[in-house]
C-alpha cells in the first residue's frame, strides 16, 4: 500500500483515518486546492470561504510532504500585513521551515530583492535607495520646473500620479503610446517621464512603480536570468490575484512560465473576481477572468461554502452580483442559519438617515450589542461628516477606518485654516500652514525672513507681512504674492459680516485657488477630496456665523474619544474589504452616489459592474444583520435635489428583504415600497407622486417605460443631474471679484461671462447675482 506521503504526492486525497492534521477541518474543495500542487491552478473563493486558510496550508503542504524546499517557494500578496500574517499562519504549521521561506513577501519586496541582484543592468547599483510618494512629487517639482512647464497648471503632484499609472501598465518612457501623453502638460509628459528616471538614476534611486518595471525589462533583455528565476521558483503562489495590475500581471505571467515560454507552470493564484474593486487605482479584473486562456489546462477550484454570513445576507449579495456579466460564477452557501432578514429603509434626507441609523445603534446597544461590533460602510467618504456629528451628538465612540476623520483630512484641515485666518488675523498655525496652499512661489528663504521679522515685533506672521511690504526688502514674485494673500485674507474677513458661512466657504475656496489646485491633480484621490471640500461648504450652511460654525468644528473634534466601551467602526467600502462585522449599515444607496454616476460616466458598463463588486463587497461584510437605506432627498453643491434610489435594490431578492420605510414616504405606505421598481409605478401616478422639481424632471425623463432597467435608470440620473443655471443668454451678472459682466455661454452650472474688467471668465452659477440685484 502506498504511503501517505506517496498518495499525497501522487493528488490522491487522503482518507479520512489517515489525513494528516493540518488537512483537517477542511472542506472537500478546500482539500482539492491545497492537494492539486502541479500546474496552473485558481483558486476562485468567495467572500468568507477560508481562502486563506487554503493558501497557507497549501504552502504547508508543499513543505511537509517534501515537494519543496522554502526557498524553492514565491508567495506574494499586496500588503505586508498581509504577507506578516501569511508567514505567522504557515509557520504554526510547519515550525523554523518558514524562515527559510525568503521569497514571500509584497510584490514590491519581491521585486526589489530581485532588482538588488541585478541593478546594475538597468544603470544603478545594489545600493540603491527607494524614494517614498512625497520624494517622488518634490523631484516631479523639479523636472517640472526645469523644463519650464507651468506647475500651477501642472503640479508635480500631477505628474507622480501619471507616471505611477504608467508603472502600474509596464511602460517605460519608450514605450508610452503617444495619445496618452497628451493627458499632462500638453504631450510633454513623456519627455518628462524621461527626466524623471534619468534623474533617478542619477541619485541612484528607484520609486516604488519602477521596482516591477525593472525587474520586467531585466527578465526581457536577459533570458538566461529570468530562466534561472524560473527554475529557482518551483512553485508561486499570489493571493488577491483580482487586484493585480498590467505590471504585476506581466511580471508573473514571465516568472509562471517554463524555459520555452510554455504557460504550464506551478502557478495557484487566489482570488475573487466578484471583489475586484480597484480599478480605479490600477487594477485589472481581466487579469483574473482570463487565467485559463493565459495557462494552457489551468483547474479552477471554487471555494463557495461562506462560514461568516447568514443564508439571507448570502442571498442579497448573490443576486446582486449576478447581474455582471463578464465573471466567472459562483454561489456561494452555507450550512448557518437563514437568519433575519436584509432590512431596506428609506428616509426622506441624509440628516435623517443619519439620525435613524444612530438610534438603531442607541436601541441596539440598550440590549446588550457591543458598538465595536457595528460597521457603518459608506461608498465615499464626504458622507461620514453627517455620521460623525451624530455619533458624536449621541455621544456614541467611533473609529475611522482607511483615513482620517472628516475634519482631520487634508483637504479639511486646509480649509478650516483659511477659515480661521479670516476669523483671526494673528493665527499664525493656520497662517503657516496655508501661506503656500497652493503654492504661490514662496521659497524657504523668505518664510524665514518673516518669521524673523515676526520675531523681532513680537508681532504675529500677518502683521509682520504687512510691515515687510512698506519696505523694500521683499523684491518680486515673493513680494506680489504676499500682497495677494494678505489682500485676499482682508477682503474676506470685510465679506465675512455680509456672507454665510457656506457662501464664504464657496468664495474663499475657490478665489485662493485651492479647487483649482486640486482640480488640476491627476491623482486617484483628488476627486475625493473635492467632494469633500463640497460637503465642507454644506455643513456650513447649517450655521448663522462663521464663528458659529469654526467653534462647532472645534468641539465635534474633542468630543472624538474611545470611551472604552468599544467604538463603531466607520469606513468606505473599499476600507472594509477583507473585514466583517456581526452588524453592518449600508447607507446612501442611491443614483450618482451608489453606484457613482462619476465611475460610470467614466468608464460605462465596465464602471457599472465595478460598482456592483463594490456592493456585493458590502453586503458580505455582515455576518449577523445587514442594513441598507436611501434618501430621497440630498444636498448636492449647496441645492437640495430628490434622489433616485440606488438600481443595485431592484437586485435585490424581494423574499430576503424586510422594508421599513417610513408611512407616507413619496406619499405611499412602507409596504408599497418594496423596491426600486414600486418607484417607477410612483412616478407613473401623478395622484401619488410627490411635488419636486428633481422629481417632476424625472417623470418626463421616463416617458412611458415602466422597467427599471439600465438605459432607464441611465435617463432618470441624467434627468436629475444637479446644475442647472439661474442665467440666461445676454443676462448682465455680479461676481464678487470679477465684476460685472455679461452671460456669453451656459453649461449645467458653469456660466461664461464676458466681464467688464477681468475678460472671458467661466465661473459657477452659484458665484454670481443678477446685476440688478447688486445694485
Amino acid at each position: 500500500m502506498a504511503s501517505l506521503t506517496e498518495r499525497a504526492l501522487s493528488g490522491l486525497t487522503p482518507t479520512a483515518s489517515d489525513a494528516p492534521a493540518y488537512l483537517e477541518g477542511l472542506n472537500p474543495p478546500q482539500k482539492e486546492a491545497v492537494l492539486t500542487t502541479e500546474g496552473p491552478v485558481l483558486m476562485l473563493a468567495g467572500a468568507g470561504t477560508g481562502k486563506t486558510r487554503a493558501l497557507t496550508t497549501r504552502l504547508a503542504h508543499l513543505l511537509i510532504s517534501g515537494r519543496a524546499n522554502p526557498w524553492d517557494l514565491l508567495a506574494v500578496t499586496f500588503t505586508n500585513k498581509a504577507a506578516r500574517e501569511m508567514r505567522e499562519r504557515v509557520g504554526v504549521l510547519v515550525g523554523d521551515q518558514v524562515e527559510g521561506m525568503r521569497w514571500m513577501g509584497t510584490f514590491h519586496s519581491v521585486a526589489a530583492l530581485i532588482l538588488r541582484r541585478h541593478a546594475e543592468l538597468v544603470g544603478l547599483t545594489p545600493a540603491f535607495t527607494i524614494i517614498d510618494t512625497d520624494d517622488q512629487i518634490r523631484l516631479c517639482k523639479q523636472v517640472i520646473s526645469a523644463a519650464g512647464v507651468d506647475e500651477k497648471r501642472w503640479p508635480g503632484r500631477g505628474l507622480a500620479g501619471v507616471l505611477d499609472a504608467w508603472k502600474n501598465r509596464g511602460l517605460r518612457p519608450e514605450e508610452v503610446p503617444k495619445d496618452d501623453a497628451f493627458q499632462f502638460a500638453d504631450g510633454r509628459a513623456i519627455d518628462l517621464y524621461t527626466a524623471y528616471q534619468e534623474r533617478l538614476r542619477t541619485f541612484n534611486a528607484a520609486d516604488f512603480g519602477d521596482l516591477l518595471v525593472h525587474n520586467l525589462t531585466i527578465f526581457r533583455q536577459e533570458t538566461d536570468i529570468l530562466n534561472a528565476f524560473r527554475r529557482r521558483f518551483r512553485y508561486i503562489m499570489v493571493d488577491e490575484y483580482q487586484d493585480t495590475n498590467i505590471a504585476q500581471y506581466l511580471w508573473l505571467r514571465l516568472l509562471g512560465t517554463d524555459d520555452e515560454g510554455r504557460s504550464g507552470g506551478n502557478i495557484c493564484v487566489v482570488g475573487d473576481d466578484d471583489q475586484s474593486i480597484y480599478g480605479w487605482r490600477g487594477a485589472e479584473v481581466e487579469n483574473i477572468l482570463r487565467f485559463e486562456k493565459d495557462f494552457q489546462g489551468a483547474k479552477v477550484i471554487r471555494l463557495e461554502q461562506n462560514y461568516r454570513s447568514t443564508g439571507a445576507i448570502l442571498s442579497a449579495a448573490t443576486h446582486i452580483i449576478s447581474h455582471n456579466k463578464d465573471r466567472l460564477g459562483k454561489t456561494l452557501w452555507t450550512d448557518a442559519d437563514h437568519g433575519a432578514a436584509v432590512t431596506l429603509r428609506g428616509v426622506w434626507d441624509a440628516p435623517e438617515e443619519a439620525r435613524v441609523i444612530c438610534d438603531e445603534i442607541e436601541a441596539a446597544q440598550v440590549k446588550g450589542r457591543s458598538l465595536s461590533d457595528i460597521a457603518i460602510l459608506v461608498r465615499a467618504s464626504f458622507q461620514m461628516r453627517a455620521f460623525e456629528e451624530r455619533l458624536n451628538t449621541a455621544g456614541l465612540p467611533y473609529k475611522v477606518v482607511g483615513g482620517p476623520r472628516f475634519y482631520e483630512r487634508e483637504e479639511t484641515r486646509d480649509a478650516l485654516a483659511y477659515l480661521r485666518l479670516v476669523r483671526n488675523p494673528d493665527d499664525d498655525l493656520s497662517f503657516s500652514r496655508i501661506i503656500n496652499k497652493p503654492r504661490r512661489g514662496f521659497g524657504d528663504k523668505t518664510l524665514t525672513q518673516l518669521s524673523q521679522v515676526a520675531r523681532q515685533m513680537g508681532a504675529s506672521l500677518s502683521a509682520a507681512g504687512a510691515a515687510l511690504l512698506e519696505t523694500n526688502e521683499l523684491k518680486g514674485k515673493s513680494r506680489s504674492a504676499l500682497k495677494e494673500f494678505l489682500d485676499n485674507i482682508a477682503r474676506w474677513r470685510s465679506a465675512a459680516a455680509d456672507l454665510a458661512p457656506g457662501r464664504l466657504v464657496e468664495t474663499v475656496l475657490e478665489e485662493s485657488g485651492y479647487i483649482a489646485f486640486w482640480k488640476a491633480s491627476k491623482t486617484a484621490q483628488a476627486q475625493g477630496k473635492l467632494e469633500n471640500l463640497k460637503e465642507l461648504v454644506q455643513a456650513a450652511e447649517e450655521f448663522e456665523t462663521l464663528e458659529g460654525y469654526l467653534d462647532h468644528v472645534s468641539l465635534v473634534a474633542e468630543r472624538s474619544g474611545d470611551t472604552g466601551e468599544g467604538q463603531v467602526w466607520l469606513m468606505t467600502l473599499h476600507a472594509a474589504k477583507g473585514l466583517e462585522f456581526p452588524v453592518v449599515f449600508l447607507p446612501g444607496w442611491e443614483e450618482d452616489i451608489f453606484p457613482s454616476g462619476r465611475a460610470i460616466n467614466d468608464n460605462g458598463q465596465v464602471g457599472l459592474e465595478e460598482e456592483r463588486r463594490l456592493a456585493y463587497v458590502g453586503v458580505t461584510r455582515a455576518r449577523e444583520r445587514c442594513h441598507i437605506s436611501f434618501a430621497a432627498n440630498r444636498q448636492v453643491y449647496g441645492r437640495w435635489q430628490s434622489s433616485l434610489p440606488s438600481r443595485f435594490i431592484d437586485e435585490l431578492p424581494e423574499k430576503e428583504i424586510e422594508v421599513l420605510s417610513e408611512p407616507g414616504l413619496y406619499g405611499v405606505k412602507a409596504a408599497e415600497l418594496p423596491a426600486y421598481s414600486r418607484f417607477a409605478d410612483i412616478a407613473a401616478d401623478p395622484e401619488r407622486s410627490y411635488r419636486t422639481p428633481g422629481w417632476q424632471r424625472a417623470q418626463r425623463a421616463r416617458g412611458a417605460s415602466t422597467a427599471p432597467a439600465l438605459e432607464g435608470a441611465a435617463r432618470l440620473v441624467a434627468s436629475s443631474t444637479p446644475g442647472s443655471s439661474p442665467f440666461a443668454l445676454g443676462d448682465r451678472v455680479f461676481h464678487q471679484k470679477f465684476g460685472y459682466g455679461e452671460v456669453t455661454a451656459l453649461e449645467g452650472n458653469k456660466v461664461d461671462v464676458a466681464f467688464e474688467k477681468a475678460g472671458q471668465k467661466k465661473v459657477i452659477a452659484t458665484f454670481l447675482q443678477s446685476a440688478d440685484a447688486a445694485g
